[in-house]
């Protein structure tokens, strides 16, 4: 049997087409802060260790889909995989919300033993639901911006705050402040209208944000680090050659410790450059530590009570020699 060379070169494309995979991975930062650059350089890895059989694009500053949009999106196959800060999703269960319990983890190395002690709780509930957790990256400690001196509790009343989680939303309510929810593409603006007029979060985000523009005061608290998460659709992912299943595996493992050692690396020049640009950059005074403290113990009892046998177990798991 005769078959013409196009049609020969029409199988070949076609071959092609169907072998070839296309994601999308919508992120909510925008696309030099270093989680979005990470993510760039796992859909690379993810490209090469595939041949190419998947390909991802990277969607940054909720630009595909606004930041608490993301986890819904991937649940539901609008989005093959996506990135999100998912203690964002506390509110729907607790155990999202277990980098940002305060006090209890406060360095990187910390952070870190935290992230394997729920790994395994946490790769549970979102398996539940159609969601396979691939990998968590962290932010720099958690500081506190205002646009005055601050040196105790009694110095927040009535400050608005931006939230961006339950835990946040609860340190404002807790210190006196009122707490207004902010996805970090809304923050800028939040922050320029008056909207809110501190904030808790990294020195990487004070940077993003050009805090110093809006705000006068960084106190270096080392409330916890919050990670992003990177997670996919069981579905979507299953669908794929194993090998290549494998291959995403990996790349999220190396960008996992990538992400991780970027961030390390970056905290003390994320502080410097709020303090080139004008910001008070200090440590809290004996008497905000103190009663930072104090808010702290009450939140994690809280979140025992909230998460139940699953919290002890993170909790035991990450005290563990």
């Amino acid at each position: 049997m005769n078959i013409s060379i196009p049609a020969l070169v029409a199988a070949a494309v076609a071959a092609g087409a169907a072998s070839a995979e296309n994601w999308d991975m919508p992120v909510a930062y925008p696309s030099d802060n270093y989680h979005t650059e990470n993510a760039v350089a796992f859909a690379e890895d993810v490209k090469a260790c595939s041949n190419g059989a998947l390909e991802i694009t990277v969607h940054p500053g909720g630009s595909l889909f606004k930041g608490d949009e993301i986890k819904r999106a991937v649940q539901t196959g609008d989005a093959q995989i996506g990135e999100r800060l998912l203690s964002a999703h506390a509110n729907e269960n607790a155990i999202f919300g277990y980098d940002s319990v305060p006090f209890l983890a406060s360095s990187f190395e910390a952070s870190e033993k935290l992230r394997a002690a729920a790994e395994p709780v946490l790769a549970k509930v979102l398996a539940d639901q159609g969601a396979t957790l691939l990998y968590s990256v962290p932010w720099p400690a958690q500081g506190m911006y205002f646009d005055k001196e601050v040196n105790g509790v009694a110095d927040m009343a009535g400050i608005k705050f931006r939230a961006y989680n339950s835990s946040t939303a609860r340190v404002a309510e807790l210190a006196g402040m009122v707490p207004t929810q902010v996805e970090a593409a809304e923050l800028k603006q939040a922050l320029a209208t008056g909207v809110v007029a501190s904030m808790i979060s990294s020195g990487s985000t004070g940077v993003d944000e050009k805090a110093w523009e809006d705000m006068s005061h960084f106190y270096d608290v080392k409330a916890w680090l919050p990670r992003n998460t990177v997670f996919a659709n069981t579905a979507a992912l299953e669908a794929l050659p194993a090998e290549v299943q494998d291959c995403v595996k990996t790349a999220a493992a190396t960008a996992q410790t990538r992400g991780s050692e970027r961030a390390a690396a970056l905290s003390d020049g994320f502080l410097k450059t709020l303090a080139d640009n004008g910001m008070s950059v200090a440590e809290p005074s004996e008497q905000l530590a103190a009663d930072l403290a104090v808010i702290g113990e009450q939140m994690t009892n809280e979140w025992l009570e909230a998460t139940g046998d699953d919290g002890k177990a993170i909790i035991d798991a990450f005290k563990a020699e």
